[in-house]
Parts: structure tokens; C-alpha cells; sequence
């Protein structure tokens, strides 16, 4: 999809997308989605304003029903359905932005393509500068999609649960990449969501996503080899990634499998599930 050898296979321009606003079988979303710190509202943003046609992937509630953490992988036939509701198909060309780029797109991009839909991408930039640069918007209440088949094939192999996760700690049989701030990763600030240990997984390296990113963009493939393995990361051996609840760390996932690497899994329940936990291991300070 890029035209530069240095950039990610995985992400589009800004124009490229203006060039093919309103193609049929481009199918635009929305996944912005915040913390309670950051003030902003993704539903609330996108209904005052958006990419012309986008429709808006609500995180926080296409999700497992029931489940007890914020951000579980619903199965097939629910993410098949929330999917068709937003008029998308596993055939279609999708590209997924966020309001600040690279920050929870990828979290969608990521779902969409486990899910079966390959010809998924993210925005590079953000809706933020988009706005700010004068590309086309649409305001005003947006149009209900017109529904669509998804068929859903899950692919379970690029998904570590708990149990995995708590035997990759125990062996480190794969690398533990965690997006996290250093911050929250070495325990020194509070986690936002109330109650939950600080720290990190025993052997875990920090990757904050912030290092993977710049100016909204994803950074081209000889930074991001960089800047993993600056965080100790060996690039031909298995990762798996982490975060507070399975979103930032698709930015991990997206810069990983954009300089090449396949052998990698993103650990869903992130520390949500595992600082929740009393019977998990945590450690503090650096890795």
C-alpha cells in the first residue's frame, strides 16, 4: 500500500486516502478512544465531526459481553455482527484512524485483521492534523451505515491469554514487550484504573508506543527496528505484547510486523487482567 520502501506496508497517507474518499469497497473508521485523563470523548468527537463516510468502532463496547476487563476480544459471531452493523466486510479495503495518530488505531487494525479482513490499514498522521491541515470533513449527524456481511475467522494464533501468558513468565519461552509509560511500567505512577498493582511482568522489556511514533506517524521501518532494539527486544526471536488493556500495545504489534516480524502475539487481558490478579507476579523499577 505505501509507495516508500522505508515505510510500513501497514499504514496509508493522508493523500492517498483524500485521492480515494467516497471509492466503493473503501470503508473508513473511527477508533478513537481515550483514557478518562485525556478528557476527550471518541463518540462525542466523531459525531460533531469526521472523515467524510467514516463510521465510528466504539472499543469499549465491541467487546466480550460479560467479560470482567475493558477491552476483551468479543468471539466470531459478535464481532462478525458489530462489523456487518458498520457496514464493513472482511473483502473490503479498510483504513482506521484515531484522533492523534498511532495511538489506538491500531488496536482496530489489528482486531479487523485477526478477524480475516487483510486488506486493513491505519491513517498515518491522525484525524487531529488532518482537521488541522484542511483535508475534507463531514459534520452534522452522521448517516447510519448501510449493514454488510463480515464472516469472521479468528485467528487464535496471534492471541495469548492467561495461561500462556503466565507460562511465557514463568519459562520466557517469548519476549514480553510492554507499551506502557516507564512510569506505570516500573511502578513509580499509579495505574488510571483504581485499585491495580503498579509495575510489570517479571522479564518484560518497555516499549512505550510513544518511541514508535512521531507526530502522529508511525516512524519508517529503520527507526521502529531502532527503537525495538534499543528497548532490548531481539527481532528473531517470538514477542508478545502488553499494555494497561490490550490497545496500545497493537502499536507494539503494527511496528513489529512492519519491520518483518511474524513470530508475535498480543496478550489481550494486558495488565488490566494481570495487575488485577493477587496471585500474579509483579516486579518494580527497571527491567
Amino acid at each position: 500500500m505505501t509507495t516508500s520502501p522505508d515505510q510500513s506496508p501497514f499504514v496509508v497517507s493522508f493523500e492517498w486516502l483524500k485521492s480515494r474518499l467516497n471509492e466503493p469497497g473503501l470503508k473508513i473508521v473511527d477508533a478513537s478512544w481515550y483514557l478518562p485523563a485525556q478528557n476527550r470523548n471518541g463518540a462525542a468527537e466523531f459525531a460533531a465531526s469526521r472523515i467524510p463516510g467514516a463510521v465510528f468502532f466504539d472499543q469499549d463496547k465491541i467487546v466480550a459481553p460479560g467479560s470482567n476487563l475493558p477491552h476483551t476480544i468479543p468471539d466470531e459471531a459478535d464481532f462478525a455482527r458489530a462489523a456487518g452493523e458498520l457496514g464493513l466486510s472482511e473483502t473490503d479495503t479498510i483504513v482506521v484512524y484515531d484522533g492523534p495518530g498511532m495511538f489506538t488505531a491500531p488496536r482496530v487494525w489489528w482486531l479487523l485483521r485477526i478477524f480475516g479482513a487483510g486488506n486493513t490499514y491505519v491513517l498515518n498522521g491522525g484525524f487531529d492534523t488532518w482537521k488541522a491541515e484542511g483535508l475534507p470533513t463531514q459534520t452534522g449527524e452522521p448517516a447510519t451505515p448501510e449493514p454488510a456481511e463480515f464472516n469472521a475467522t479468528l485467528n487464535l494464533q496471534a492471541i495469548t491469554d492467561f495461561d500462556a501468558m503466565r507460562s511465557i513468565v514463568d519459562t520466557q519461552t517469548s519476549q514480553i514487550a510492554d507499551a506502557r509509560g516507564p512510569g506505570r511500567f516500573t511502578g513509580v505512577e499509579a495505574e488510571p484504573r483504581q485499585g491495580m498493582r503498579s509495575g510489570h511482568m517479571p522479564g518484560a522489556r518497555n516499549v512505550p508506543f510513544s518511541t514508535l511514533t512521531e507526530g502522529g506517524k508511525l516512524k519508517p521501518i529503520k527507526d521502529l527496528r531502532a527503537a525495538l532494539e534499543a528497548s532490548g527486544l531481539d527481532l528473531d526471536k517470538p514477542v508478545v505484547t502488553s499494555c494497561g488493556s490490550g490497545v496500545t500495545a497493537a502499536v507494539i504489534t503494527l511496528a513489529l510486523q512492519s519491520t518483518g516480524h511474524h513470530d508475535n502475539t498480543l496478550y489481550d487481558g494486558s495488565w488490566s487482567e494481570w495487575g488485577g490478579r493477587e496471585d500474579t507476579p509483579i516486579v518494580t523499577g527497571e527491567a
